[in-house]
């Protein structure tokens, strides 16, 4: 204590306050990068897209998150005229941890068939040209806790507005899967759905699985086996693919991915090819 009751400072008139400021500085330094780390403040999960394959993601979009998907679709039909599918758009909007809204359109020309499984249960199954919004939520139902996968369910309902039919379909899947060492990724999903072709109503159920293997900090490649049957359906479907593809993230929240894949059956068709974006903002 001085002699007018101050207490005395702890260090010098200069080399005294330098000091403490930088001990101040370094406190407030940790914490920055601390920060970051804490529950309320974890960093984002890498960007998964629905479309990167058949087999989709058991992962949402995160709270006050939304992802748009687009893309594009050839099919190489055996016994019809080549099938084109675009935009492939998809927007997924996260209300909480668990869940999010979806909202998407699409129009395709040409032949019969899908590849995207967005699309599953929205297709057209004739020769037609026609266009379709789609609507529905996905909900995360399980985390990953030892052999416990991942998983998540999906409602989603299609409408068409153009086109021959006039129809509504709807599709309830659920897809699952476990992350290994290294990143690695085994994935399953099933779907299934109500179909119409003219006055033959009949269900179609699409099994899919998917193995993930990221290369580096930015890529991912991927093979994969999907197949859509139907039950009920006077001329039954029957069409199953083997496929490969990848993806590269350009920044964490922009992925850019191409999938290529074959007919394994001669009711399937001979080849298809899908290219598209995500990005999440």
């Amino acid at each position: 204590m001085t002699k007018s009751g101050f207490r005395r400072l702890p260090f010098g008139p200069i080399t005294g306050v330098a000091g403490w400021c930088r001990r101040r500085a370094g406190c407030l330094l940790v914490a920055a990068v601390l920060l970051p780390l804490a529950p309320g403040g974890q960093a984002r999960e890498e960007l998964e897209t629905d479309r990167d394959s058949f087999t989709f993601a058991p992962t949402t979009a995160g709270p006050a998150t939304s992802i748009l998907e687009a893309a594009y679709s050839f099919i190489d039909n055996r016994l019809a005229p080549a099938a084109h599918s675009y935009p492939e758009l998809l927007l997924r909007r996260g209300f909480g941890e668990k869940v999010e809204a979806r909202l998407g359109f699409n129009y395709e020309a040409g032949g019969p068939g899908t590849v995207s499984g967005s699309e599953f249960g929205g297709e057209d199954i004739e020769t037609e040209d026609e266009s379709r919004v789609l609507y529905g939520a996905k909900i995360e139902t399980t985390e990953q806790d030892g052999w416990l996968p991942r998983s998540a369910a999906i409602l989603q309902g299609y409408t068409p507005v153009s086109g021959p039919s006039n129809k509504s379909t709807l599709v309830l899947g659920e897809a699952w899967g476990w992350r290994f060492a290294g990143g690695w990724e085994w994935r399953t999903a099933m779907r299934f759905g109500t179909g119409f072709e003219e006055a033959d109503a009949f269900s179609q159920w699409a099994p899919s699985s998917v193995i993930k293997i990221p290369i580096g900090g930015r890529w991912n490649v991927h093979a994969e086996y999907f197949g859509i049957f139907s039950t009920g359906k006077e001329t039954p479907l029957n069409s199953q693919f083997a496929s490969c593809g990848g993806h590269v993230l350009v920044t964490e929240n922009l992925e850019i991915g191409l999938r290529v894949g074959w007919g394994l059956n001669q009711t399937s068709p001979a080849f298809f090819s899908n290219v598209g974006a995500g990005w999440r903002y």
